[in-house]
């Protein structure tokens, strides 16, 4: 199977050519110095792409994300206000079954999803029903099965005994969806940001 990730073709020249340049260098002892100071500078750069474009190659750099504050998520007097995400999109890293996990907020999910390693991480066991649920997704029909959150949290928000669905046709994304946000006193965006405020604010966040 192919991965895409993302990588631009003028990223990948510039390395080629640092490659050539480094190999010349070793000829003209002049240009040794130039070519090193550029490979750090493209080292840097490096990491920089890698980090800032890891919802592409998610799960792996979302950690790093949250080490390095790319994505932020605080309390505020009785609102949680989550911080927009360089994909334009909003996550929350909200603790189920004594585990933490990132998860998308969207808004035009009518249910929460997850993938069944989060479910399976989280202590959620999906129903087995003879009748599956079908939910339309941009991708097409999907076949999913139900469960419960015993208790899911992240800053001042707590639910407990959220439906969810589960299906290996999410892949590795969990979604919070609008059974989730319903049940908030009031959500809404202002400019880069999203505010959450529960109808029963909690003391503590419990997010890792």
């Amino acid at each position: 199977m192919a991965f895409d990730l993302g990588v631009p073709s003028p990223f990948l020249l510039v390395l080629g050519g640092l490659l050539i340049a480094s190999l010349l260098a070793r000829r003209v002892p002049g240009l040794r110095l130039v070519v090193s100071v550029l490979f750090w500078v493209a080292a840097i750069g490096s990491v920089a792409f890698l980090v800032t474009e890891r919802e592409r190659l998610d799960p792996w750099l979302a950690q790093v994300a949250g080490k390095l504050n790319l994505e932020s998520q605080e309390v505020a007097g009785e609102e949680t206000r989550i911080r927009m995400s360089t994909d334009g999109h909003f996550y929350v890293r909200a603790r189920m079954g004594g585990v933490t996990r990132r998860l998308l907020v969207d808004s035009g999910a009518t249910i929460t999803a997850l993938s069944p390693r989060t479910a399976q991480l989280a202590g959620v066991e999906p129903r087995n029903s003879p009748f599956p649920v079908l939910l339309k997704t941009a991708n097409g029909t999907v076949q999913a099965q139900t469960g419960e959150v015993t208790e899911l949290r992240f800053g001042n928000v707590v639910a407990r005994d959220l439906t969810v669905v589960v299906s290996p046709a999410f892949g590795d994304v969990d979604v919070l969806g609008m059974n989730f946000l319903s049940r908030l006193k009031s959500w809404r965006v202002e400019g880069r940001t999203l505010i959450l405020t529960p109808h029963h604010p909690q003391k503590t966040a419990a997010t890792a």
